[in-house]
């Protein structure tokens, strides 16, 4: 959350002249609603449902950048749907969670005691993110076109 998915993907879309596709934004207009409404009026599981038909979906679909929230990777069968593909983990700390996010209550999962909830989240998460990506990607202090360039290196791809 906050990591800079949306912006980081729109750049490298860019630069490797593909297109980009968000799975958080493909459920907002398939649903006509927000992920926060969705969580909740239906709650979490029933939005894990939504968001793992969207990334198959997607990954069906799409053959350039793809955005996925940061919990699709809770689900064992989007994990193996993603194996053969150029995941990036793109991380950062929590200080810095604090800075780009403020960790509001808009965020759906942070609505109580954000810190220790974002922490705990990704101590359920990391390795799980570690396990689908093919390289690992820091955020931190870093500008987009920064976190950008690191994302292209490790992937050992040329700009356009």
């Amino acid at each position: 959350m906050g990591v800079g998915k949306s912006t980081v993907g729109r750049l490298l879309a860019e630069h490797l002249g593909v297109g980009y596709r968000d799975t958080d934004d493909d459920i907002v207009a398939a649903q006509g609603r927000t992920i926060a409404e969705i969580f909740v009026d239906e709650g979490e599981p029933a939005f894990r449902a939504l968001e793992k038909a969207a990334v198959r979906t997607a990954l069906a679909e799409h053959d350039g950048v793809l955005a996925l929230g940061g919990g699709a990777v809770l689900d064992e069968e989007t994990r193996a749907l993603l194996a053969g593909h150029r995941v990036v983990y793109l991380s950062m700390e929590v200080e810095e969670a604090v800075k780009r996010t403020g960790l509001n209550v808009a965020r759906p999962l942070l609505a109580v005691n954000p810190r220790k909830q974002w922490r705990e989240l990704m101590e359920a998460r990391r390795h799980l993110y570690e396990q689908v990506a093919v390289a690992m990607v820091a955020t931190d202090g870093r500008t987009p076109e920064e976190v950008t360039q690191s994302v292209l290196d490790a992937l050992e791809l040329k700009q356009r």
